[in-house]
């Protein structure tokens, strides 16, 4: 089974918790990885520059229609949804989603509609419900599913209620997390 990409949704917390997960993957992990992690609508990015200091992969933020690669990650820019099509990006404008532009759910399930069971989906520490629907949905089709610990997160709501609605894959330390994707998509290359 091969993957075509990992969403990851992230809010309150999320920066060290996401320079955890990618400063513990390869510089050969080749599955794309797309990334929300809530911010305000102003900010620049600064978001970039701190992830690339912990990351072997190049990290973007996406631009509309960007073609997704391997071995890349992706950021959702700052009041855009962030949408999977079929290998590449779309960005859109419409209302929050729980409260959020970038909204999680947006991401997973775009993803989820694309590559069904060729999605994992992670949803790391957060002070809001978003994710938790299109953690659902990439579970719904296939894909596999991954929460941080609650008690491992600066804000454990996110995870909560994500493990509340989804009978989640695996529950992990943000460490474990990394060579979780590492193991499940390094497998799924022979």
């Amino acid at each position: 089974m091969s993957f075509k990409i990992v969403v990851i949704g992230t809010s309150l917390g999320g920066l060290s918790a996401l320079k955890i997960i990618l400063g513990n993957l390869p510089a050969d992990f080749l599955v794309p990885i797309a990334i929300v992690q809530h911010r305000h609508k102003d900010s620049d990015n600064i978001l970039q520059e701190l992830l690339q200091e912990s990351s072997l992969l190049p990290i973007r933020e996406v631009e509309d229609k960007d073609e997704i690669l391997s071995g890349h990650i992706y950021l959702a820019p700052a009041d855009y949804h962030l949408l999977v099509e079929l290998d590449h990006f779309a960005l859109s404008t419409d209302q929050p989603v729980s409260y959020a532009r970038p909204s999680i759910d947006v991401l997973f399930e775009s993803a989820a509609d694309v590559y069904t069971e060729q999605v994992i989906g992670v949803i790391l520490t957060g002070a809001n419900q978003d994710g938790m629907q299109g953690l659902k949905k990439i579970k719904a089709r296939g894909g596999l599913t991954i929460v941080q610990e609650p008690a491992t997160s600066e804000c454990d709501v996110m995870p909560q209620a994500a493990i509340s609605a989804v009978a989640v894959d695996w529950i992990l330390t943000l460490s474990n997390i990394a060579s979780q994707m590492v193991k499940l998509c390094h497998s799924s290359r022979k």
